[in-house]
């Protein structure tokens, strides 16, 4: 990709939909809202896959820290056994082996630390996406019953919000093919609304529990430090 993950989570929790609208002339605003949040969608996906490659390296590294640990634990008591036996010759090359792996030791526990920081990194840039979408729904909703209201405010309303909701889900429906052709075309996958609805609303549900149980942690912990 040309944009980083970083830069992209830095732009969409940055940016509004507001701005957004405003800076695009031409389109239904409706529809830009719609296509911002499907772009979170895309982001988080692309966060979720760049996590699992993460975790599956930290878990490559975690195993191959223990078994050298192991070998080394091993080696030295080979080379006390050795001794004890009187074969220094056998003793030298159980050390020249624990000294090598000495020296690759530290090399795998930094390379460990690295990928738990770059796990918790991307977890943070998920719940940070999560809760912008959180945001940009609530604002969705909002302009929505705008839009209702000021429909319904003059004689013809009830024939133009006919005409809008035409606009509007011809609008989505294009901008959702968009979506998914990028989606397919970055990440190899179809469009999650397309062939996977139910998994998608399924990870809604999740990270909105998710979200629940932290203000509920936050709140509990809030307590604890008062009648502490």
């Amino acid at each position: 990709m040309s944009e980083s993950l970083a830069a992209r989570v830095g732009r969409i929790v940055s940016g509004g939909l507001n701005a957004l609208v405003d800076a695009v002339e031409g389109q239904a605003p409706e529809a830009v809202m719609e296509q911002a949040i499907r772009e979170i969608d895309s982001v988080i996906a692309d966060a979720r896959l760049e996590l699992g490659g993460v975790s599956a390296n930290l878990h490559l590294a975690t195993r191959r820290h223990a078994e050298e640990s192991n070998k080394l634990e091993s080696l030295r008591e080979k080379a006390e056994i050795a001794i004890e036996s009187g074969r220094d010759d056998l003793a030298t090359a159980a050390i020249e082996e624990s000294l090598s792996i000495e020296d690759q030791v530290p090399v795998l526990a930094e390379r460990m630390m690295d990928l738990r920081t770059q796990s918790e990194k991307i977890e943070g840039y998920i719940r940070a996406l999560q809760s912008k979408k959180r945001e940009m729904r609530s604002e969705l909703k909002a302009f929505r019953e705008s839009r209702a209201a000021t429909a319904n405010s003059g004689a013809d309303g009830a024939a133009a919000g006919v005409v809008n909701q035409a606009e509007r889900e011809n609008a989505a429906e294009q901008a959702t093919s968009a979506f998914d052709r990028v989606l397919e075309r970055q990440t190899g996958l179809s469009g999650v609304g397309a062939t996977d609805g139910q998994r998608a609303a399924a990870l809604d549900e999740l990270d909105n529990l998710a979200h629940e149980n932290r203000v509920q942690a936050r709140l509990a912990a809030l307590k604890a430090q008062r009648q502490g």
